[in-house]
């Protein structure tokens, strides 16, 4: 999902799309990967001097039902990224640096036939490890 797309999806579902959410949003457009609520606050902060944790909090959480933001868990923490809803993928993601690589296979199929007479509503799933450039260091 681009970034139109995420103020679009966000003004449709009712929504405003004041400039400090349109922000919030261009830093994950930019961003490689998963981001934590504290990588944004620190990108914020000199525009916005005093933001609150709660104030991005509430935003990150309203992109996350809206369905413009994608999250995980990394290190017990939740992470962020703009949501890829183009076609249906998974995701290799470094522990360290965040940066996400797209996985075309899913073992869905396979899952499929195992519970064959259960009512699966969804799923997730991720690979964790390190990326090249941070096994290299």
């Amino acid at each position: 999902m681009e970034l139109k797309e995420a103020i679009q999806e966000i003004k449709k579902q009712g929504y405003k799309t004041t400039a400090k959410r349109q922000d919030m949003l261009q830093f994950f457009a930019e961003a490689d990967g998963y981001r934590t609520a504290k990588d944004l606050i620190n990108h914020l902060e000199p525009t916005y001097e005093g933001i609150s944790f709660d104030t991005v909090y509430r935003n990150l959480h309203l992109f996350d039902d809206v369905g413009v933001l994608e999250t995980t868990e990394l290190n017990g923490e939740k992470h962020f990224r703009l949501s890829c809803s183009h076609h249906h993928h998974h995701h290799f993601i470094c522990k360290d640096c965040g940066k996400t690589k797209e996985i075309d296979v899913c073992p869905m199929d396979e899952v499929h036939q195992s519970l064959g007479n259960y009512a699966i509503e969804g799923h997730k799933f991720e690979i964790y490890g390190l990326c090249p450039v941070c096994q290299a260091t």
